[in-house]
């Protein structure tokens, strides 16, 4: 016998699904008022939370997945989070709940400081209202205390060494806003930014960096605990001198992210990331753009022009990869089909890990009894087929993956 409540927030019983995460061959979750009330095998199912169902969804043995966490995605389906704007937000969050991603962080670009105050501002008010999308959770500041050598898609025009003054405003004025702060750790004032940030729970990571092995420990023992899109922009691995990525792959402290699209990082590499990265410590990311979800064609990003061609964002001058057209589905699929990881542990790069990195992993990230309910059905062929966020089920249009 199902309940009755409110049409936009029934209570919703999913059944003869694969629930990740769970060891007593779980197939049946239940989710009420934004939270998940059950998972475990429908014959345990209380009599009085089944009676309280107002739909149920059928999976047909398929995968039931939390929701994809991205800490690091600037845009997409046309839109940056530099435009500072709610209607770019709605698009953005609207694309990426469209292919798995739950909740995300507003990612910047290196850009003019009164700029970034105003995509803070807008996030800020964004996260205030409904969010009725993909969830902000914050902001990931990657720029602008860069280094001039790997600027990458970063606008050289804006790249700075760190001032500490201006995240100490920031923080003022938007406390617990910013997450995350990707620099160059080599750079005069970044250590005593990176002991800054620490001290107020923000993350710092390394990334476009000229750093050593050596400067990156240095970096670790101040505080520094995250690598921004690993293997680029920054200096690689020699036998004689390891680099940033002998600093990243050699010390657990730090958690790493990657972008798995098959251009940015060989599979070789992929992989043996994850074989080293194995305390939770390894996240899938999308560095998405603008240009995410819109095909091939010419754009712009941080006022620097791109062309995409073949889903490859490059910059017209010099050709460097410039973000990219991913999204967090693919970059699931591909740790499956490429890379050789079961589902199981590539839903841990893709939720627990990120959710773990931000401290919510009581929040959210997994199946489990009291928390978010933000979940993912998939087909046994990884095709998405369903996504709730907050225990709210997003209505995709199928031609342009946007809500309707």
């Amino acid at each position: 016998m199902f309940g009755s409540r409110d049409k936009d927030h029934p209570c919703v019983m999913i059944v003869n699904g694969q629930v990740a995460g769970t060891e007593d061959r779980s197939d049946t979750l239940v989710l009420e008022d934004g939270i998940i009330r059950y998972a475990g095998p429908r014959e345990l199912l209380p009599r009085e939370i089944a009676d309280r169902a107002d739909i149920e969804v059928d999976a047909h043995g398929g995968w039931l997945l939390p929701g994809f966490i991205d800490v690091h995605v600037h845009g997409g389906y046309g839109h940056d989070f530099m435009e500072a704007d709610e209607a770019a937000f709605d698009s953005i969050t609207r694309f990426h709940s469209a292919n798995g991603t739950t909740a995300m962080l507003a990612t910047t670009l290196s850009s003019p400081r009164e700029r970034i105050s105003a995509v803070l501002e807008a996030v800020q008010a964004y996260r205030q209202g409904g969010m009725p999308y993909a969830q902000l959770l914050g902001v990931h500041l990657e720029g602008p205390f860069l280094s001039p050598k790997w600027p990458g898609a970063q606008n050289p025009a804006y790249i700075v060494e760190p001032r500490p003054e201006w995240v100490r405003e920031w923080n003022s004025r938007f406390p617990g806003l910013i997450r995350m702060l990707s620099l160059a750790p080599e750079r005069e004032g970044a250590l005593e930014l990176i002991r800054a940030l620490h001290a107020e729970g923000i993350i710092a990571s390394c990334a476009h960096t000229d750093a050593s092995y050596e400067e990156i420990g240095l970096a670790v023992e101040h505080g520094l605990r995250h690598a921004a899109h690993v293997f680029n922009a920054m200096t690689g691995l020699h036998h004689r001198k390891p680099g940033t990525v002998g600093a990243v792959l050699t010390d657990p402290r730090i958690s790493a992210e990657v972008i798995c699209d098959g251009h940015h990082v060989h599979p070789a590499c992929i992989a043996l990331l994850a074989d080293v990265k194995r305390h939770h410590n390894l996240l899938l990311v999308t560095d998405a753009i603008a240009a995410a979800g819109l095909g091939d064609g010419k754009y712009t990003v941080s006022g620097l022009d791109v062309a995409v061609e073949g889903g490859i964002a490059r910059l017209e001058s010099g050709g460097a990869l410039a973000g990219s057209t991913l999204t967090m589905i693919e970059a699931f699929r591909y740790m499956v089909r490429t890379i050789g990881l079961t589902v199981e542990q590539a839903s841990l790069l893709a939720s627990f890990n990120p959710a773990k990195r931000l401290g919510l992993e009581v929040v959210t990230g997994r199946l489990k009894p009291g928390l978010q309910a933000d979940v993912l059905m998939l087909s046994d062929e990884l095709e998405l087929k369903r996504v709730w966020v907050r225990g709210r089920e997003m209505r995709h249009r199928r031609g342009n993956e946007q809500s309707q």
